[in-house]
């Protein structure tokens, strides 16, 4: 993911203007393309910031929350069988898939500060962050699927291809 672009290219100033303007009730902006941009910004400075986090630490020993137990104890009970190496965009945006994240989102509502922000989460674990295997979900559900991605190793071709080409 390159750096050039995005939020840091708006300097500081810039930075906390937007900050400011996206911790606003979304009601108040209607369909403005500014916000939109801003919150696409702030969605790919998160992906790159967790790509380059899981690139270099191994993810297994990764902590992203401070109810990492929580979260992975309550995804794999509800969605015991989701194969998360490789999602399928149903599995999280069906109408059947959605009656069956709602209520798992929503029990995190007061336990993960902005559960239901959207962030963009990756379809191949093994991939980088791109335009066909990007999706657009939850806090709570990149969350849910990064913590079981880390814990289970799947996640690690990740870190072990980023320090296999240091060397």
């Amino acid at each position: 993911m390159a750096s050039d672009s995005g939020i840091a290219s708006l300097g500081v100033e810039g930075a906390a203007s937007a900050a400011h303007v996206l911790s606003l009730p979304a009601d108040s902006f209607g369909n403005n393309p500014q916000v939109e941009v801003m919150w696409a910004m702030k969605a790919y400075n998160h992906a790159e910031v967790y790509f380059n986090l899981i690139s270099s630490v191994d993810p297994k020993f990764l902590k992203l929350t401070k109810v990492d137990d929580t979260i992975y104890t309550a995804f794999r009970e509800t969605f015991k069988d989701m194969d998360i190496k490789l999602l399928h965009p149903d599995l999280l945006k069906s109408a059947e898939a959605k009656e069956t994240w709602r209520p798992f989102c929503n029990q995190f509502e007061d336990v993960i500060e902005d559960f239901n922000y959207g962030t963009l989460l990756r379809l191949n674990c093994e991939q980088d962050y791109t335009e066909e295997n990007t999706i657009f979900a939850t806090r709570i559900q990149f969350f849910a699927i990064e913590i079981a991605r880390n814990r289970e190793g799947l996640n690690t071709p990740v870190f072990t291809a980023k320090t296999n080409n240091k060397s």
